[in-house]
């Protein structure tokens, strides 16, 4: 997205994403280019290479052993599921699946890196070139697709955490190594990203498949996704291109976070650049960390190279070769994303984009539950208004996932079909799903038989509804004019005049007989 000021730039404050005027020197037009590289922890039961459970929130350093401890003599043994897991990832993002791959160490040190190394892929990662697409908005404002090309997504060991006192004034830091050994998967994107709201939808939409895939819980605020934004601006002044020096935000834990960092560090460098005109490879790459309470970005260490990392192959792990049957096995997991799921509720089903992304935000489990309602026979918009309104609220109210969710899809997918088929009103299936909702086995179709809706002569729904209008000339004055929804005041009265009229037919018949006598 290119970006011109004649005149005047926006600055964002510290402490929000508000933006000021301040005037400039001169005209100039600029892009913010942005890539994000993306570390997700993967929900195995064990470390990358260990037995050490990755169960969060247990006491400080006692998820640990002699391997991720580092200690002299320990030798690494690969977790499966990780392998499998990463394919399954590389499938969903559209990547190519490396038929060879190898481990290599990358050397730095950190006090929660015990190794003094982490175990890490270099130039052979598990996936190859792939790419993610998200919604955004055209040149003109109008929405549309955008596709975020993906260079690699690689495996590699997490380091421990660095717990700092600064409120005693000591200025201790603890360590503890739980975390250390957790298998991450880094995705790493082309700078194919152009502003702030961007980067925050791809790593929205990232955090949504990856969910999709069934790969990780996506607790950010557990640390189990994680982003990184390399952030620079490139400057078009009389034709010729500078850039200034990359910026690598370390850490991200947020959305806004993402969000909030980005605006700032562009709206820092043009500051920088403006004061000094530096341009790329005229000042080092710089790695900053992000300030959230203050919302500014500070001095970390000067930008590494590769070569600075020392890499190497690992000699404790040998080279992994993947199979096509080894990708075949995980197509089925990766069979629903969330674009997939997008495409078939809006396209296939005919849903309202905005009730089918409710959905798709809720998970694959949930759009697998509404899928099985319609498979099963309900109409999908009666299916979708239930899900919606009802289903929804229930587990937002008992606090449960959809896994646990107590009717089966066939069941209410029944319920849904008697009230399309007329047989039974939808107050009375609201009555029978909160039974449902306490005892799961009642007889389901002796209930629909019982409370079902009881026949009503012609002659007396025509003598019910003809008293109705009567006593209601206000909805006859608002339907002639057009407004036809005025009818549905009728219905409440028209149950309780006869408790087993059918809401539709009192309807059809009420208009009817307005339409007769205009």
């Amino acid at each position: 997205m290119n970006r011109v000021a004649i005149g005047y730039i926006v600055q964002p404050t510290y402490f929000n994403t508000n933006w000021t005027i301040r005037r400039t020197k001169m005209p100039f037009t600029y892009r913010t280019v942005i890539g994000l590289e993306v570390h997700v922890q993967l929900k195995t039961a064990t470390k990358l290479f260990c037995r050490c459970n990755t169960r969060f929130g247990a006491s400080p350093n006692t998820q640990v052993c002699p391997v991720c401890l580092g200690l002299p003599g320990a030798l690494p043994v690969l977790n499966q599921t990780a392998i499998q897991y990463a394919i399954r990832a590389g499938i969903g993002l559209n990547s190519k699946i490396a038929s060879f791959t190898k481990w290599d160490r990358k050397n730095y040190f950190y006090p929660d890196l015990p190794k003094g190394y982490q175990t890490s892929q270099f130039d052979l990662p598990i996936c190859g070139p792939g790419f993610l697409e998200i919604d955004t908005k055209s040149a003109g404002g109008l929405p549309a697709k955008k596709k975020i090309r993906i260079i690699r997504a690689h495996l590699e060991e997490d380091a421990g955490k660095s717990l700092h006192d600064e409120v005693s004034g000591k200025a201790d830091t603890r360590i503890d190594l739980n975390r250390a050994g957790t298998p991450l998967l880094e995705i790493v994107s082309e700078p194919d990203l152009s502003s702030a709201e961007e980067a925050k939808t791809y790593l929205m939409e990232m955090r949504l498949l990856m969910m999709y895939l069934g790969i990780t819980d996506g607790n950010m605020q557990e640390g189990s996704l994680r982003a990184d934004a390399n952030v620079n601006l490139h400057f078009d002044r009389d034709g010729e291109i500078a850039a200034t020096p990359i910026v690598e935000i370390k850490n991200l834990n947020s959305f806004r976070a993402v969000e909030r960092a980005i605006q700032y560090e562009s709206q820092r460098q043009y500051d920088l650049f403006l004061a000094d005109g530096k341009k790329i490879g005229e000042a080092p790459k710089q790695t900053r960390g992000w300030d959230d309470d203050m919302g500014v970005t500070t001095v970390q260490r000067e930008k590494e190279d590769s070569a600075d990392y020392r890499y190497f192959p690992c000699p404790d792990l040998v080279p992994v070769t993947i199979g096509q049957r080894d990708i075949d096995a995980q197509q089925a997991s990766a069979s629903i994303t969330p674009n997939s799921a997008r495409f078939k509720l809006e396209t296939d089903l005919a849903l309202r984009a905005s009730d089918a992304e409710i959905l798709v935000q809720q998970g694959r489990g949930v759009v697998e539950y509404f899928l099985k309602l319609v498979e099963s026979g309900a109409s999908p918009k009666r299916a979708s208004a239930w899900m919606l309104q009802d289903v929804l609220r229930t587990m937002n109210e008992s606090g449960i996932e959809i896994e646990s969710f107590p009717i089966s899809s066939t069941a209410l997918s029944t319920l849904l079909q008697a009230v399309d088929m007329n047989k039974i009103d939808t107050a009375r299936a609201r009555e029978i799903y909160s039974k449902l909702l306490t005892d799961a086995a009642l007889d389901l179709s002796k209930m629909i038989e019982s409370m079902g809706i009881v026949a009503v002569d012609t002659n007396e729904l025509m003598e019910l509804c003809r008293a109705l209008l009567q006593e209601n000339p206000d909805v006859i004055t608002k339907v002639r004019g057009g407004n036809e929804k005025a009818i549905a005041s009728l219905i409440g009265q028209a149950k309780k005049k006869n408790k087993n009229a059918d809401p539709r037919q009192v309807q059809e018949l009420c208009l009817k007989m307005i339409a007769e006598e205009s």
